[in-house]
């Protein structure tokens, strides 16, 4: 008879940076390979329960919610600037807090600008990087994504047209798009993410932040820069029917960390909700060969 997988006990915790409560997830043993995981627009540190239920009796897995998402604090933008400077900012001292000084990162969506900036700022701490959506090349965005990014300070309608796709048909469509058989696609959540954005101010969060994604590419060399000079342990997972970012910008981290190992799912931008058990266990693989 087969044994059931062990399934670990998972904190929910808060830790104190500068004036705000962060909320994370922590599972594993604290010896264990560290695995940071950042996520995406619009979602929180939810997107990775069932990761963290496959893997977290291995590893040492935490997963943050930055400002303005999930159940950490979110004061409102005139309150603390809303941008991806900041939310590396919050994220820096999320790992100081924590005393996290040599980790992987799982970079998705939003969590790219936000892991990347972090390995440019400290990368002493990084010992390896798995790449799931998370785009740092400019043959990486659709033709969606640019248009999203041309939403900027100053542009006429720009906070608008931001608002109208906060919506739920919107946020659904981000989990379903793409996906090969959408009923793998929970609706937890899409549901639980559309709860946090319909929460009082959360809205002109995500306007605030959005109107800053444009800062982003003017990093792209530097964060190119870092991983030709690191060579970082990199695997790359990611659904080729994005219709955000695209193969090719999966293709490209490979021009500057040749070594690194690349897996193309045929599903959407939410590759986990569909491929988890494809995924996992080339996480653990990774992890295993190259975090010592």
């Amino acid at each position: 008879m087969t044994e059931p997988a062990e399934i670990p006990y998972v904190k929910h915790r808060f830790a104190q940076v500068g004036d705000l409560r962060i909320f994370y997830r922590e599972a594993g043993p604290a010896d264990a390979p560290t695995l940071l995981l950042l996520h995406g627009f619009p979602s929180a540190s939810h997107q990775f329960t069932r990761l963290i239920d496959a893997l977290g009796s291995r590893y040492h897995l935490i997963a943050p919610d930055y400002p303005g998402f999930g159940h950490s604090d979110s004061p409102p933008p005139a309150v603390l600037r809303y941008g991806f400077d900041t939310l590396a900012d919050v994220l820096e001292g999320f790992c100081l807090a924590l005393g996290l000084d040599r980790f992987a990162m799982y970079v998705f969506d939003f969590g790219a600008p936000v892991g990347l900036r972090l390995a440019t700022r400290h990368p002493e701490w990084i010992t390896g990087l798995v790449v799931q959506n998370g785009n740092a090349y400019e043959e990486g965005l659709s033709d969606l994504a640019r248009g999203f990014i041309a939403n900027r300070p100053g542009v006429p309608g720009a906070a608008e047209r931001v608002r109208e796709i906060l919506t739920l048909e919107m946020t659904r469509g981000q989990y379903e798009g793409g996906a090969t058989d959408p009923e793998l696609v929970a609706p937890d959540g899409w549901t639980l993410d559309q709860h946090f954005l319909d929460l009082p101010g959360r809205r002109e969060i995500q306007v605030e932040l959005a109107l800053d994604y444009h800062a982003n590419l003017e990093q792209y060399p530097a964060w190119q820069e870092w991983l030709r000079t690191a060579q970082p342990p990199t695997l790359i997972v990611w659904g080729r029917n994005d219709a955000f970012f695209t193969e090719p910008g999966a293709r490209a981290f490979l021009r500057d960390v040749p070594d690194a190992e690349l897996h193309l799912f045929d599903t959407g931008h939410f590759a986990l909700e569909e491929k988890l058990p494809e995924i996992a266990p080339l996480i653990a693989a990774f992890l295993d060969r190259t975090q010592k």
